[in-house]
């Protein structure tokens, strides 16, 4: 795979790639502002899915669960110009403007922004520093940041309740998370802080609810989600694996042989 991050700063990128398809699944330590030069993305989150294609914009928020998988589209390379949005630079930016914090709320959908025209100048205006050597001075990044929240600020004056929520994931309901976000294939430690838990409590607190390992309730879960997917949407076993939580084709259909009896094309 030709894939290539050139990072004109820490929070500043332009990440481009020429394979089939990449695929991951995280969770952002900042919000994401992402401007598509070409390619495609597939984003699927635990209650709605995503396709981005060349032009769009949208923000991805912190702490949510979201399966990426990117594609090359058309002869050209998937190719994007990231933007994180830290914590610290929220911080400072909102100490100086005046907002209305809703801190109950928490907000996990993606904004899209279309191609609007203020904010693809500002992600625009970002290329030809590309081409320069060595970093991109702190003081042109900072402005070109903070131009850019004052854009979305713009465009969507709610977006305050994503932007100025500092909060870190409080507790949260086990059995309410883990069914929303089972097809996420995480580490358990990034599901223990999604709810609010250690590593050790999170693993006492779901054997005590599901009466068995985090591991065998995953795959259990997984493989019926795809058993679905198969014979009642009349899918691929290809086109499944990867948004059920799998890494390869060929371990998800021996877990899946060994669960049901049978191989997953035979669901179909």
């Amino acid at each position: 795979m030709d894939f290539k991050i050139h990072y004109l700063t820490p929070d500043i990128k332009i990440s481009s790639y020429d394979d089939m398809l990449f695929k991951t699944e995280t969770v952002f330590e900042y919000h994401m502002l992402v401007w598509f030069i070409s390619g495609e993305t597939k984003i699927i989150q635990a209650d709605k899915t995503y396709l981005f294609r060349a032009g769009d914009i949208f923000l991805i928020p912190r702490n949510h669960l979201a399966t990426i998988i990117n594609y090359p589209k058309d002869g050209l390379p998937h190719k994007a110009v990231v933007m994180h949005l830290t914590t610290e630079r929220l911080k400072e930016f909102y100490r100086s403007v005046k907002y209305q914090k809703n801190a109950s709320h928490r907000e996990s959908a993606i904004h899209t922004f279309s191609s609007h025209p203020l904010l693809k100048s500002c992600l625009a205006s970002l290329i030809p520093y590309f081409d320069i050597e060595g970093p991109l001075p702190e003081n042109i990044a900072h402005l070109k940041i903070t131009e850019a929240i004052s854009i979305i600020r713009e465009i969507e004056p709610d977006i305050d309740v994503l932007l100025a929520d500092f909060d870190e994931p409080g507790k949260v309901d086990l059995i309410n998370f883990m069914e929303k976000n089972y097809m996420f294939n995480m580490p358990l430690e990034r599901f223990g802080y999604l709810t609010g838990r250690s590593l050790s409590t999170f693993n006492r607190d779901f054997r005590r609810i599901f009466q068995t390992t985090p591991q065998r309730w995953l795959t259990r879960k997984r493989l019926e989600l795809a058993y679905y997917h198969l014979s009642e949407k009349n899918k691929k076993p290809s086109d499944v694996f990867l948004e059920v939580g799998f890494e390869d084709l060929s371990h998800f259909s021996h877990a899946f042989k060994k669960q049901y009896g049978f191989a997953p094309s035979m669901a179909r």
